[in-house]
């Protein structure tokens, strides 16, 4: 017993002087620890400084039943009690008993409130007891970071987020996605925890270790109006034709920056969000809208012209026994270069590119690499596919016999939307490919930290000569009677561009449908904006030509950006008066001026609209987004007089 006593001895002071250190510090390590505080993100604001997304912190507050003295605690408990009765409703004798029950049992982590914003956090840690901090009071906060974006589901997809999934890995989508780490992250902090039990962690200290730096705050192209726009258009056009999925991107012709891009496909149940970025991510054949790179193609190299006359042979010709046909059935016998694309003839410009090109395809091939088709856009949103050309010169290039007569209307070739517009900007831009732009400029507060400026992709994609008849030629589409989209055409405002209707999943007749598609620009003579537009499988019965399923949404974006924010801003003469304007004039400020104080009625307008009103009223208002954004319910009734700083509730769905 004496040596084994010896043994416990010398063991003890072992311990305690040869190995104090370590275990003191394993001790201090599984009840004291670091925890990271995340940084919170930057903001993303649309070109105009609207917000896009956020970071909203979210606080929960406890309360550590143990830490206050009980002189403290006595003398701080019915206030505290009666302030959070004040706060929540239920009455002081509740959290009387229940804090003293806290108390008796040892609870460190008592519950107060949870998630709750910056406002009710600083009521909260100003109530008796608790504003005396973690020390005296026993306060305990655990902030919590959510990335909102105010705009509801709109153009969601493109400006991004961040996850991390619960086995770590990170999806990053969109602008948030691809600018994140570098810009919008920050840089996270520290603060020292002690663990009081049961997985549960206590700050040690009212003030960090290390406080986190937020991150830059990143300015993007997106115009909210022209987003609101193109959102409700493509929308309203895919619940009509009952479609799969579409997409839209509205270009600023002359920067290359994205005013707007909307992605919406349909789920199970029938309705529309932002699933995918279609317009950056999904390449496929494009039919018809293809025929402008051929025809651009053929014309540069002086092997076409638009008055050259080819024969639609009825409506169907063969190339190695398959057959290329014209929708409209017996064909439009002999015809120029120019009514062939007006029409949009698949025989007529597959005569044209095939006698020009049927010998030496390779020709075709490397004026379509001059303009630049054959290399991505290197955006720096992930996704974006590379276009597929076939190339006869290439071992498994995707070459065949019939290659070069498909792709002169649109098949074997892929492109993503965006690919697509940004060649139909360099015709808009006069022969100048610009590189597409989400970004305008990255900010510290108010100091540009790093600012985006154009890229031009190629100088001249071709001659102006080519140009200006290409131009002519995507103009008639719409302004000739017997065009593709002249039921697009408009006294008011000019536009150009080009139908598209591709078969889809053609090789299995069980599964075939259609890609409905326009491409092209507004205005016609000094374009501002450059359009796409692309409908996935419309439904059938209902109509699946691009003149009829795309070129209304291409048309509706056009005259409301139009009619919103006119291009040309012309005054000929200040003294000329037009009794028509006047009398309109009249009428409208009589109704503004009796709204001025009345309730007016906004239920079916899109909450953008209806917003505009009631702020150039001076009215305060909140806005509910719950669905696609048109109002459906207004706190106030129409007609009921406004009081001074009243705020209004709308409800969007």
């Amino acid at each position: 017993m004496f040596v084994f006593g010896l043994a416990v001895v010398f063991k003890l002071v072992s311990i305690q002087f040869m190995q104090g250190d370590k275990y003191k510090a394993l001790a201090s390590e599984r009840v004291v620890k670091n925890v990271i505080i995340p940084a919170n993100r930057g903001n993303v604001y649309s070109v105009k400084g609207n917000l896009l997304a956020t970071s909203v912190p979210k606080y929960d507050i406890r309360f550590d039943a143990i830490t206050p003295s009980s002189k403290t605690f006595e003398k701080y408990i019915k206030p505290l009690s009666d302030s959070l009765s004040k706060y929540s409703g239920k009455p002081s004798s509740y959290f009387q008993n229940d804090i003293r029950k806290a108390r008796a049992l040892q609870n460190r982590y008592y519950l107060i409130a949870r998630n709750v914003g910056y406002s009710e956090y600083i009521r909260l840690r100003n109530f008796p007891m608790l504003e005396l901090g973690a020390f005296k009071g026993g306060l305990i906060v655990e902030q919590t970071t959510k990335r909102e974006h105010p705009m509801g589901g709109i153009a969601q997809r493109t400006i991004g987020y961040e996850r991390i999934d619960e086995n770590g890995n990170v999806t990053r989508p969109g602008i948030d996605g691809a600018f994140g780490v570098k810009y919008l992250r920050g840089v996270d902090g520290q603060r020292k925890k002690q663990q009081i039990g049961k997985g549960q962690w206590k700050p040690l200290n009212d003030a960090n270790e290390i406080d986190p730096k937020n991150g830059y705050d990143v300015y993007t192209t997106i115009d909210v109006n022209i987003q609101d726009i193109a959102h409700h258009a493509l929308l309203e056009q895919l619940e009509k034709y009952k479609a799969d999925h579409g997409c839209v991107v509205v270009m600023e012709t002359k920067t290359g920056e994205i005013r707007a891009i909307s992605n919406l496909g349909r789920n199970s149940e029938g309705l529309y969000y932002e699933r995918l970025n279609y317009a950056l991510g999904e390449s496929h054949e494009v039919g018809s809208t293809f025929k402008l790179m051929a025809l651009t193609a053929g014309i540069e190299d002086k092997v076409i012209d638009t008055s050259d006359v080819v024969d639609t042979e009825k409506g169907i010709i063969w190339f190695y026994g398959k057959p290329v046909r014209d929708s409209h059935h017996g064909g439009y016998g002999k015809i120029t270069v120019s009514k062939a694309f007006e029409v949009s003839s698949n025989t007529g410009i597959v005569r044209a590119i095939d006698k020009a090109y049927g010998k030496t395809p390779s020709k075709f091939v490397d004026r379509l690499y001059a303009m630049n088709l054959q290399n991505d856009l290197q955006l720096p949103i992930i996704g974006e596919p590379k276009p597929v050309i076939p190339d006869p010169r290439i071992k498994n290039g995707r070459w065949s016999g019939i290659a070069l007569q498909w792709m002169a209307y649109g098949y074997g070739v892929s492109f993503t939307p965006l690919q697509t517009l940004t060649f139909y900007n360099a015709i808009a831009n006069g022969g100048e490919m610009v590189k597409p732009q989400f970004l305008r400029e990255v900010r510290e507060f108010d100091e540009v930290i790093v600012p985006f400026k154009k890229e031009v992709i190629n100088k001249q994609i071709c001659s102006k000569e080519t140009i200006a008849k290409v131009q002519k030629l995507l103009k008639n589409v719409v302004d000739k009677k017997h065009g593709t989209g002249h039921r697009l055409y408009s006294e008011n405002f000019s536009m150009a561009g080009k139908t598209g209707t591709c078969q889809k999943d053609y090789a299995n007749k069980d599964k075939l449908s259609y890609i409905s598609s326009f491409a092209g620009y507004f205005p016609a003579e000094n374009p501002k904006y450059s359009c796409i537009v692309v409908i996935h499988e419309p439904d059938k019965s209902v109509g699946y030509y691009g003149a009829d399923v795309s070129g209304p949404v291409f048309k509706k974006i056009a005259q409301k950006i139009f009619t919103d924010t006119p291009i040309v801003d012309e005054v000929k003469s200040l003294k000329v008066r037009i009794a028509s304007v006047d009398n309109e004039y009249n009428n409208f400020y009589k109704t503004a001026q009796s709204h001025k104080t009345i309730m007016p009625n906004v239920v079916g307008l899109p909450a953008m609209d209806a917003l505009a009103l009631l702020e150039n009223m001076q009215v305060k208002v909140k806005v509910k987004l719950e669905g696609n954004g048109i109002i459906k319910k207004q706190s106030i009734e129409q007609n009921i007089k406004l009081k001074n700083n009243q705020i209004v509730v709308l409800t969007a769905s």
